[in-house]
Order: C-alpha cells, then structure tokens, then sequence
C-alpha cells in the first residue's frame, strides 16, 4: 500500500488536468490544487502522489509546493482569511485590520482557530492597491476593508452565513476553491468566468486619462484639446 492511497479518488481527476498539457510536468501547480482539494493542504503524501503521477522526484514536488505561498505545508481551516499587509494596504489600515483579528480570533500568524472554520494569514500585495486595506477569503477579494468590518466578516463565516465576496461570486469553502483552481467548473451563484469586470477604482484613472471624472460627464484638459 503506498502512502497516497487516499488519494487515488483522484485519480480520474489527476488524469483530466495531465491531459491539458503536452508534457505532463507542466501539470504540478494545479495537480498541487487538485490535492488540496482533498486534503485541504499539501501532505508528504500529496507530494508523493503528484510526482509518482507526472514522473518527478519528491524534491522536485517539494521545491515548488514550499516556494508558492498559496500551497499550505499544514491543515488549513474552512475559510483561509488572508490580510494583505503590503505597504499601501498597511498604512491605510491593513496591520491594524490584521491585529484585530489576531486578538478576535485568539490566533497568530498561518494560525487556524479552535473550531477549525478558519485560518488567518498576513498576506503579500494581490494588485488591488486601488481598493486598499482588501482581505481575501479562498483568494476571493474583499475591498475597502476596516477593522470592524473584519470582525463583522469572520463572525458571518464562523456562524455559517452565506458570504459574498464585494466583487460578486459566494464565498466557498477552501478545498472547494481548490478544486476550482484545479481547473475544474466553478458552480458558484455570481461566478464569471475569467474573472470579474474592473471596478470602479480601478476604472477611475482610466476615465480621468481620458479627460473624463469618475463620477460626472466629460472634462476638459490640456491634453484633450
């Protein structure tokens, strides 16, 4: 018996993400998803079975499942709460967004809660300065954020509520959100595929550029005239 056979459920799906590539080498980051989705992190085991499945050594598993941050070396609650804490995030209210919760949840850094609903974790920038202090939940974004609105978030996902991400789609569990990045149809209510239509600050440099303002009829400048 070898140590993945848990996970030969996954076999049928492991196949379907090999067959997406020519060499089937290219298929570990998502084969490392597909994983989580079972395990809710990444094992020894899950190591062993993405390279025994695509013909490389543990080590070669290994180094990329530790480089990216979005694969998790240890259990991981129903809800990854990640708080960017990246420099324009930071000073407009990301650490203290982050320390509130620390002290709410009783957790530290990568921590997960008693309960096991969720996991907090200081994350990098996302590329959504615009909407700074932003939170994700299973990299679901939730901008403008504020300590109390936080709070408020983290206690609906701990009592079971249903949860919207700002930009739309309902927030699923982590190892459903893995699936999906797997490459796999995601079923959510509000889901688009390839992503969400830009926001209205993101939209705002682009009116202002062209002699327009975010939220009135066309202007007049310089360049324009």
């Amino acid at each position: 018996m070898t140590a993945y056979e848990h996970l030969k459920k996954l076999d049928d799906d492991a196949a379907a993400v090999i067959a997406r590539y020519p060499q089937s080498g290219s298929a570990l980051l998502p084969l490392l998803h597909l994983v989580q989705s079972e395990e809710g992190f990444v094992s020894p085991a899950g190591i062993e079975y993405c390279a025994d499945k695509l013909g490389l050594s543990t080590a070669e598993v290994s180094a990329v499942s530790t480089f990216y941050t979005m694969y998790k070396r240890r259990p991981v609650g129903d809800y990854h709460v990640g708080v960017c804490t990246n420099t324009l995030c930071a000073v407009m209210g990301g650490d203290a967004i982050f320390a509130t919760l620390k002290d709410h949840l009783s957790v530290g850094n990568d921590e997960t809660t008693e309960d096991g609903k969720l996991t907090l974790e200081h994350i990098e920038c996302n590329a959504a300065c615009d909407y700074a202090p932003v939170m994700m939940v299973n990299w679901e974004f939730m901008d403008d954020m504020n300590p109390d609105k936080a709070v408020g978030l983290v206690d609906e996902l701990r009592a079971g509520k249903a949860v919207h991400s700002t930009r739309g789609p309902a927030l699923c569990t982590f190892k459903q959100a893995e699936r999906i990045l797997a490459g796999f149809e995601d079923p959510r209510e509000g889901a688009v595929a390839g992503g969400g239509a830009a926001g209205h600050a993101t939209l705002a440099g682009l009116l202002v550029s062209q002699g327009r303002t975010p939220t009135g009829p066309a202007v007049t400048t310089e360049a324009s005239e």
